[in-house]
């Protein structure tokens, strides 16, 4: 019988990817039905307060995990934002790296692809990111600003869905 320990590193990255997605379709199942329940106001407002507390808590353990030291600034955030679980499933880029600056990109998401393969329009989660990617930037280095360069509902060029900016600020 195998186990974990057994897998290969293909398989462990495959076991990985699973994951991310397993954990991606709790999370898009848990909206979809507070939303049929509730309504999209009270999903969109718990799934912001989720995301507040999710993202400090998967910030603090690729910071453990990668030994990232406090106020890392810019090249410790790029290290981390490849390690979150959507990095595993989705397809995104960092452009415009310096120490001081980065345009992170979402060029390829799950949820909103699904979405379009089901005729739904794309997922408004421009304020869910809001919270999600400036907790994450400042459980990084608390000097790291957050700016939203695009996330639906604003209109989005046709390979990127989302695109955030992060500065370090003296």
């Amino acid at each position: 019988m195998k186990e974990v320990k057994d897998l290969s590193k293909e398989e462990l990255l495959e076991l990985l990817a699973d994951a991310s997605k397993n954990w991606l379709a709790h999370d898009g199942l848990w909206f979809r039905f507070v939303e049929d329940k509730f309504g999209i106001d009270a999903a969109m407002e718990l799934d912001r307060k989720a995301w507040e507390k999710f993202t400090v808590f998967e910030a603090k353990r690729i910071k453990k995990r990668l030994g990232i030291e406090p106020e890392g600034g810019i090249p410790a955030l790029a290290q981390a934002l490849k390690f979150r679980l959507y990095a595993h499933i989705n397809v995104q880029e960092i452009k415009e790296m310096s120490d001081t600056r980065c345009v992170f990109r979402m060029k390829s998401c799950r949820v909103q692809e699904a979405r379009k393969r089901q005729r739904l329009p794309d997922f408004p989660c421009k304020s869910v990111g809001i919270v999600e990617y400036s907790g994450f930037a400042k459980t990084i280095d608390s000097r790291i600003k957050t700016t939203c360069l695009t996330c639906p509902p604003d209109p989005h060029p046709p390979d990127v869905w989302c695109a955030w900016e992060f500065k370090l600020e003296s």
